[in-house]
């Protein structure tokens, strides 16, 4: 009995060694709201929810992919340029050392209640939900929905969130996605897509995305 006893124990005592590191990975928003405030607040606002069209809202954005970009900001291991040049957010990022500080940090923000923002010309929601919801098959460009969602609300960890957002941002980055200015889409499927918009086609996007809820 005793020798029982003791083997439960000794288990016990290795399954909590090897339960722990696991427990210490997860994600704590609480540790990532001091560095969401002192960090990206200025930009992104504390809660995520920006006061500048510039600046993306971040509050609900899918964590993963929060950590993708803040990442892709960074130089590579091997000193290659950063995926997504951008000298601020570069500087940014490089204040935040580890890569739970990163997960941290999404995790605060993801948990923050978004403040969405508003479509506000007609015409360009009504061009833009065709896209959205259908895209355009002469032209080659899927509907934005297969991955963003019908709702924007994402779909995987790489496909962001865009219902609510700055129609200026998006569009902004629809434009440097079809530049190659921005070039850190898996695949280039960004790239690729964007590259057979319009600038009418990605405003009425960008609209359309800023009224989804």
């Amino acid at each position: 009995m005793i020798r029982t006893t003791a083997l439960a124990l000794l288990l016990a005592a290795s399954f909590t060694a090897h339960a722990n590191p696991e427990a210490a990975a997860k994600p704590d928003p609480a540790k990532g709201k001091p560095i969401a405030e002192a960090v990206c607040g200025a930009c992104h606002g504390t809660d995520g929810n920006s006061l500048a069209a510039a600046n993306p809202n971040l509050a609900g954005q899918i964590p993963e992919y929060i950590v993708k970009q803040l990442s892709n900001f960074k130089p590579g291991a091997d000193g290659k340029a950063p995926l997504r040049n951008n000298a601020i957010m570069a500087g940014m990022a490089a204040t935040l050392a580890t890569e739970d500080d990163m997960k941290n940090v999404a995790a605060y923000f993801a948990a923050q209640t978004l403040k969405p923002q508003v479509a506000k010309d007609e015409k360009l929601v009504a061009q833009g939900q065709k896209l959205w919801r259908a895209g355009d098959v002469k032209k080659g460009i899927p509907a934005c929905a297969g991955c963003h969602g019908a709702a924007g609300a994402g779909l995987p960890a790489q496909f962001p969130r865009l219902a609510g957002q700055w129609a200026e941002y998006t569009e902004n980055q629809l434009k440097t996605f079809r530049s190659g200015e921005r070039g850190n889409d898996p695949e280039k499927m960004m790239r690729t897509i964007a590259a057979k918009m319009s600038d009418q086609e990605i405003k009425a996007v960008a609209e359309y995305a800023a009224g989804l809820r």
